[in-house]
């Protein structure tokens, strides 16, 4: 089913609604043209998994990559925005805060193994007011001790609130190949250099270079997933040559950017 349109074969019922401890299903969009939803609240707690494409998720404070194989798990109440460029599959699963007390406090991406792949395919398969005892409560329990379980990964993009960073970041992630200088983007901000030094660390926790480089990581991955070659990704974040790029992204993931999306499309 597709993760949002008119839903034509689908009736639509709430997930907040639904008196279920999880409530999952499959989402599949083929349109190349992607979609976006605005930002919006549940009162559960929403797993996104990827499993063909890249979504990108912006949470209060911060932006998630999820390439294919990865999931991004969002507290319920938080405000969240969905965006994804060219189609995607994967599943959607909502867990009653209730029962998930053991799962993130915050926002965060998530590595998802092939046994929780499987849980989550097998509860997409229930009906929304699926019988809660049986089998069908093992399959709840070993999916949340599953999902308490996952490994979290490093594609977050801390988000500046001040309106003056915010600027800087959109032109950045509007622009990444442009490698302005710490003086040049200060100069555009209407800021001293200390000042802007000063604030990217208050809220982002990070320095101004170090920023930036999460911003090409993150926007690296999420290219790659949609189908960019390593060179075209280079290029289009303005690095002088692939190697140097292969570099960057190997410090900062464990692996080459080659062998990181091999093993996103196997099995």
């Amino acid at each position: 089913m597709p993760i949002l349109s008119a839903l034509d074969a689908f009736e639509w019922t709430d997930p907040d609604d639904v008196p279920r401890p999880i409530v999952a299903f499959g989402a599949q969009m083929s349109d190349g043209d992607g979609f976006e939803l605005e930002p919006h609240r549940h009162r559960k707690g929403q797993l996104l998994l990827v499993q063909r494409g890249a979504l990108s998720c912006e949470v209060e404070g911060g932006l998630w990559i999820v390439p294919p194989r990865s999931a991004v798990w969002i507290p319920g109440g938080a405000l969240h925005a969905v965006k994804a460029t060219g189609a995607v599959e994967g599943y959607d699963a909502f867990v009653d805060p209730a029962i998930g007390m053991h799962l993130p406090r915050r926002c965060c991406a998530l590595s998802v193994t092939p046994l929780l792949r499987e849980l989550l395919t097998r509860a997409a398969h229930l009906p929304y007011f699926y019988e809660e005892d049986g089998a069908n409560a093992r399959l709840v329990a070993v999916l949340l001790d599953e999902l308490a379980a996952a490994q979290v990964e490093n594609l977050h993009l801390p988000m500046p609130a001040d309106p003056r960073l915010r600027r800087i970041a959109d032109a950045m992630m509007a622009a990444p190949a442009h490698r302005g200088t710490l003086e040049s983007w200060a100069q555009r901000a209407g800021l001293s250099e200390r000042t802007l030094l000063r604030l990217i660390s208050r809220e982002t926790g990070m320095s101004f270079g170090r920023w930036r480089q999460q911003l090409c990581v993150v926007l690296a991955v999420k290219w790659l997933a949609g189908g960019a070659s390593i060179q075209q990704v280079a290029g289009d974040l303005g690095y002088e040559s692939v190697p140097s790029f292969v570099t960057m992204f190997r410090k900062a993931l464990g692996t080459s950017p080659g062998r990181y999306m091999a093993e996103r499309h196997s099995g």
